[in-house]
């Protein structure tokens, strides 16, 4: 028997029963005794209360409050209890948990990516997660015609259901809208620079020498400024270039 005791598997069997047998009586013992004779309490309710205030009840009434989750609902205004568990006027022990419910207000989505898409799409994308395609703003620009390329709300922005957002649509670039700025004495990297910030773009370049003036410089347009152009159309520049020297010449000939 001795030679039994001594296995470690058997020593760990008999260490597990014993503390089995300790366990219940504690339980049987001390716990369930105290749990029978702890006071029993109603749940007051705190539904419609602030957090605060209702944290503070429960804890006055000796039970345990535990704020659980938030909730969207726009009968409760935010910040306020819109659901206990246990529920208000059942019998639980001293001390027992109360799962409180806050409210998050009216429900909010998200506003979606309208950029780039046709106006019925735009529409669709709103009206899907319950908002509105509101004033529309019809706008010539250099976008591709029929896009949105502006939206009221930024990408993410936090709205009620039966908001709505406004969109700027482009109904693509007036025929003959663009000023033409003037390039004379520019650089040609400056007129390049010029031309593509009024949606323009550079023509023929006609190189001509010059001895007086720097290199790449603009002596001439066509069209003139102020002239009236589509958008995307292209303007000659008549540029200035090194010219020959004498010197030049003369070396050229020996």
């Amino acid at each position: 028997m001795k030679k039994i005791l001594q296995k470690p598997i058997v020593r760990k069997a008999l260490a597990v029963i014993i503390a089995f047998f300790i366990f219940i009586i504690v339980m049987n013992y001390i716990v369930m005794p105290w749990y029978v004779s702890s006071p029993e309490l109603n749940v007051p309710k705190v539904l419609g209360l602030t957090e605060s205030d209702a944290v503070n009840i429960l804890k006055d009434k000796g039970l345990t409050p535990i704020v659980s989750d938030t909730t969207y609902d726009e009968n409760f205004p935010r910040g306020t209890i819109l659901y206990q568990r246990p529920n208000a006027g059942e019998t639980v022990k001293e001390g027992r948990r109360i799962y409180l419910f806050i409210s998050g207000g009216e429900p909010v989505v998200q506003v979606p990516v309208l950029k780039g898409k046709s106006l019925i799409d735009a529409r669709f994308a709103l009206e899907r997660i319950g908002l509105f395609l509101g004033r529309i703003d019809s706008i010539t620009s250099n976008y591709p015609k029929n896009v949105i390329f502006d939206q009221q709300f930024a990408v993410g922005t936090p709205l009620k259901k039966g908001d709505s957002v406004g969109v700027s649509f482009s109904i693509g670039p007036t025929i003959g809208s663009i000023t033409v700025p003037n390039l004379i004495g520019k650089s040609l990297v400056e007129a390049e620079q010029i031309l593509a910030d009024s949606t323009l773009r550079v023509g023929k370049i006609n190189f001509q020498p010059s001895i007086s003036l720097l290199p790449n410089t603009i002596l001439d347009q066509y069209p003139s400024q102020g002239d009236k152009i589509d958008s995307g159309s292209s303007v000659d520049l008549f540029v200035t270039k090194p010219a020959e020297t004498n010197n030049q010449n003369s070396n050229m000939g020996n």
